[in-house]
């Protein structure tokens, strides 16, 4: 494992994922319930802003490494799962919705996998279909967060909903995308 700072940061990401949930377990004497929204919203963006900050640095600093590839999207992948897992308990997603989310992230994470091992990981690089979903989840998740209105103008959790669904529907098209991909190489493929 390579010990370098961008590596370090994709850490702390994986760290943050924790307090994200145990803000909601503080005691409500200590901290309101809107002041756990906003600090739940608040490391959460700070997290998913380290996901910028590490690909930079790795880029900058000449410090790519297949273990950060690796460690990467599996940051991202937690700290969605993590987020989703909150916000389900606290009624403000779908289960429905979250289950779609993290079952294709455990399911295209198993793929890539496979076809790595049949020499093509190319295959099912990531879409732009793919990072389309991935903005509308990591906008959508801190505004489900953040829950209440924001500045009296916008409605958090209504306008949150309607990304994190129409999030869940690209996602069901990302995975088709990537299944479709994957399809040539099942039969008859290397193995």
């Amino acid at each position: 494992m390579p010990f370098n700072l961008p590596n370090l940061v994709t850490w702390l990401r994986i760290l943050l994922i924790p307090l994200i949930v145990g803000i909601f377990y503080v005691p409500d004497p200590w901290l309101s319930f809107t002041g756990k929204n906003i600090a739940a919203t608040a490391v959460f963006v700070f997290a998913a802003a380290t996901d910028w900050l590490d690909g930079y640095l790795a880029r900058v600093l000449d410090q790519m490494s297949a273990f950060g590839a690796f460690l990467d999207p599996v940051a991202d992948k937690l700290m969605v799962a993590g987020a989703l897992i909150v916000l389900l308990q606290l009624e403000r997603v779908e289960a429905v919705v979250a289950l779609i989310i993290i079952g294709r992230e455990i399911a295209i994470s198993a793929l890539r996998e496979w076809m790595a091992r049949v020499g093509q990981s190319k295959s099912v690089a990531v879409a732009f279909v793919g990072k389309i979903k991935t903005v509308g989840q990591m906008i959508a998740i801190p505004l489900l967060l953040y829950h209440d209105d924001l500045f009296d103008l916008v409605n958090c959790q209504w306008l949150g909903t309607i990304l994190i669904n129409i999030a869940a529907v690209l996602t069901v098209v990302s995975m088709l995308y990537y299944l479709r991909r994957a399809i040539p190489h099942a039969s008859g493929g290397k193995v």
